[in-house]
């Protein structure tokens, strides 16, 4: 599933096509994503593209007729292609724009979402979003917001920093590598985690976040930004994925195990 980084990637791949420009008309088709697209989508057309923004794994295109938000789900792309470019398999939504260019999304498994926000209606406030926690480089995540939030939970502490009520965009990739660098162990409980501990899980999320984002995101199965180019931070994983592997800082093999349906990758050496 794309994470944070592959969503800012994507939002700032697509972005130069997008702002300012016209939505001449709105293609969907006929198969549901995670819910079936709706003919109110069609209202965009006619549309001036006003803004762009990230949300969490969200990205919110804000028009003179109202907003969508869109999630990748787990297989999920956004392009820019020429307008005469054919559609192929997969292609789900588009908007064609006056300056000659579409927007596709493209989604396999057909998690993804487009949603439509009336014209005057915030779409902050929407049901997908308005429960979302803080985003991880705002000044509200921050050690004692992480402390307080967490010693309330008796959850394992990769799952407590997963939760997006709890921070938004640390997916399972990320959240490995970050307990890793922290020196902490996936397995403890939240509750347990100092607020030392919080300091330095709060200052290796943010830098991992931003990392990846420069080289464009992970490349983990299919992947790929709005030119089609994939992302190169899978080069820089210390942990996911390495399973009996030697340990980057302490030479230990690298442990697997599965938490909350996902794969958990840790050192049992050096992580706490």
């Amino acid at each position: 599933m794309p994470e944070l980084p592959e969503v800012e990637v994507t939002m700032r791949g697509v972005s130069p096509a997008l702002k300012d420009s016209v939505i001449k008309s709105v293609f969907k088709g006929e198969k549901k994503l995670r819910i079936p697209l709706s003919d109110d989508l069609y209202q965009l057309q006619g549309a001036k593209v006003l803004s762009l923004q990230r949300r969490g794994k969200y990205i919110i295109v804000t028009t003179t007729k109202g907003s969508i938000i869109v999630h990748l789900g787990m297989s999920g792309h956004l392009k820019v292609v020429d307008h005469e470019a054919p559609f192929i398999l997969h292609d789900h939504f588009a908007l064609a724009l006056d300056n000659g260019k579409d927007v596709r999304l493209n989604d396999p498994r057909r998690f993804g979402l487009v949603a439509y926000v009336k014209e005057g209606n915030d779409p902050l406030a929407s049901e997908v979003l308005k429960n979302l926690g803080p985003e991880p480089f705002s000044d509200a995540f921050n050690a004692d917001y992480l402390y307080n939030t967490l010693k309330k939970r008796h959850i394992a502490v990769k799952q407590a920093i997963m939760d997006s009520k709890v921070v938004v965009g640390v997916g399972n990739i990320y959240a490995s590598e970050s307990l890793f660098l922290a020196e902490i162990s996936p397995l403890r409980s939240a509750s347990t985690i100092t607020r030392e501990e919080c300091e330095k899980l709060v200052e290796v999320i943010r830098k991992l976040l931003h990392e990846s984002i420069k080289k464009g995101g992970t490349t983990i199965r299919d992947f790929s930004g709005a030119d089609g180019k994939p992302g190169y931070f899978v080069q820089n994983l210390n942990v996911y994925g390495h399973e009996g592997e030697k340990c980057p800082r302490c030479g230990h093999p690298i442990l697997g195990t599965v938490q909350g349906q996902r794969h958990t990758y840790f050192c049992g050496h050096c992580q706490h």
